[in-house]
């Protein structure tokens, strides 16, 4: 039941993200008298190519803490811990 019920918050989080997104994608900014949009195109909004090459190239290094945690969980999982 536990599980379930953790589900449901994945799920409400899921829709009040998409809520949210919803509202951002139709702000606007004033420019003189008008009201115009901030994004005029949805790679404005989100760059799916960006988001696939951040993750396929990592820029970001590691800190000396996380490489050690990273070496300590690597040997754990190796011996089955």
């Amino acid at each position: 039941m536990k599980a379930y019920r953790l589900s449901r918050v994945d799920r409400d989080y899921e829709a009040h993200l998409q809520a949210w997104l919803n509202h951002q994608v139709k702000a606007t900014k004033e420019q003189g008298n008008k009201q115009i949009p901030i994004f005029k195109k949805f790679n404005d909004f989100f760059d799916y190519e960006k988001r696939v090459k951040e993750i396929e190239k990592p820029t970001k290094k590691l800190t000396a803490q996380e490489n050690r945690m990273a070496q300590a969980a690597l040997i754990a999982n190796m011996k089955g811990g």
